[in-house]
């Protein structure tokens, strides 16, 4: 039977369900930004998506995220007698393997040029940065990237290695004055989500390293925002390192 409806909780495939067949999604989460003109209901977060709406939708299909959406709601979502796609992506290799599913497998779709597309601009994109650094993504408390993230590998493929790649924890709490110690990193990124650093809001706490500010969207989504990527990682990169 074809997929004709569905839910995503994961703002990644939102993007990517609707920049392949727009009339499919009816509906997602309110973090689900991208995009801008989608008019589709919202099903609040996607820590605490609302069952019963999701459930009153009737979608053939609902997309969900081992790390994004938590167990209890997606065991939920299953009980309610919904057909639901978790994908797990930690990897650039995992997450286009996980989009190819999502939109052919899952939704019954062609897969899409922008997909290909892709995989063509990381396929050219070199390792031309060679620098240690430190990738906060939340302070008050500060948390950085740790080990098997997305993020991570995507940097790591422009030739940034994460200072804390090797952590046992994959997103843990840092204290700021070990995070800013001389010599700890060559450049902080720092991006505009899931906490919106900015030019005051960030870069002051690591006095005299280069601060890379940069679209969250384009360091952590795995979706079309994938085709430029790697050039708008490697402008910020270069613009604070130059």
């Amino acid at each position: 039977m074809p997929c004709r409806s569905v839910v995503s909780l994961v703002p990644s495939l939102t993007e990517a369900v609707a920049a392949t067949a727009p009339g499919l999604l009816v509906g997602a989460t309110d973090w689900c930004s991208h995009p801008g003109d989608l008019a589709v209901t919202r099903v609040r977060g996607t820590k605490n998506p609302d069952v019963p709406a999701i459930a009153g939708l009737a979608p053939d299909l609902v997309l969900a995220n081992e790390e994004e959406n938590r167990p209890a709601d997606l065991r939920a979502l299953r009980e309610a007698g919904l057909r639901v796609l978790v994908t797990e992506v930690r990897t650039l290799e995992q997450g286009f393997a996980e989009l190819h599913r999502v939109l052919t497998q899952g939704c019954g779709l062609s897969r899409p040029t922008w997909l290909d597309e892709a995989e063509e601009a990381w396929a050219r994109a070199r390792a031309e940065f060679d620098v240690r650094a430190v990738v906060p993504v939340w302070r008050k408390p500060w948390m950085v990237l740790g080990r098997d993230t997305f993020a991570g590998d995507l940097l790591a493929h422009l030739g940034v290695r994460n200072r804390y790649a090797g952590h046992e924890e994959r997103y843990p709490r840092v204290p700021l004055a070990e995070l800013s110690a001389p010599g700890r990193a060559e450049v902080v990124v720092l991006p505009d989500e899931p906490y919106r650093f900015t030019a005051e809001d960030g870069p002051e706490a690591f006095p005299g390293t280069p601060a890379a500010l940069c679209s969250g969207r384009h360091l952590t989504w795995y979706g079309p925002s994938l085709v430029r990527a790697p050039q708008v990682l490697g402008a910020a990169l270069r613009a604070a390192l130059r």
